[in-house]
């Protein structure tokens, strides 16, 4: 799927244009999206800073484009392109190109990414779940579409630091 087909999707919806005449300062600040190879637990989070109440808000597309608080929100919140185009099948290709290059042989179960904007760049920041209790941590720049930091751990590893 398509980046802009999910915000075309959530920017077309009856709760979000009554958000948006609510509140016509709010801006795009964060997405969180989960790709499940294995199965059926797909996610497409959009957030949105408003600054005028110093809160965010998340629209789950998967449940029907319900709008939750966020907790805790850095109100520092970089505002993201709108018109970002990107396909996730595009960038799976890239990670998996990635992956056997690093002669990892384990198999993708899920990707979770987090798309922000870090000092004007807009950025997938990411954990890939792999078969044998492996992980990537990941980061794609998405103007250049060119991974920046790859990171293989094991769930062992993360055990051990704590």
């Amino acid at each position: 799927m398509n980046f802009q087909f999910y915000l075309e999707k959530l920017t077309t919806s009856e709760q979000f244009k009554k958000f948006k005449k609510e509140n016509p300062d709010a801006y795009l600040c964060s997405c969180f999206f989960a790709v499940d190879l294995e199965g059926k637990d797909n996610k497409q989070h959009f957030d949105y800073f408003i600054p005028h109440l110093n809160k965010a808000f998340s629209f789950k597309l998967e449940d029907d484009f319900a709008k939750v608080e966020i907790e805790n929100f850095n109100s520092k919140a970089n505002k993201l392109s709108n018109r970002l185009n990107f396909d996730f099948n595009e960038i799976e290709e890239l990670i998996v190109k990635r992956i056997d290059q690093e002669k990892i042989k384990n198999k993708i179960q899920k990707i979770l990414f987090s798309l922000q904007n870090i000092e004007g760049k807009h950025f997938l920041i990411g954990t890939i779940f792999l078969s044998g209790l492996a992980m990537v941590k990941i980061q794609i720049a998405l103007e250049e579409k060119k991974i920046k930091e790859f990171e293989k751990k094991s769930f062992f590893d993360i055990i051990k630091k704590y």
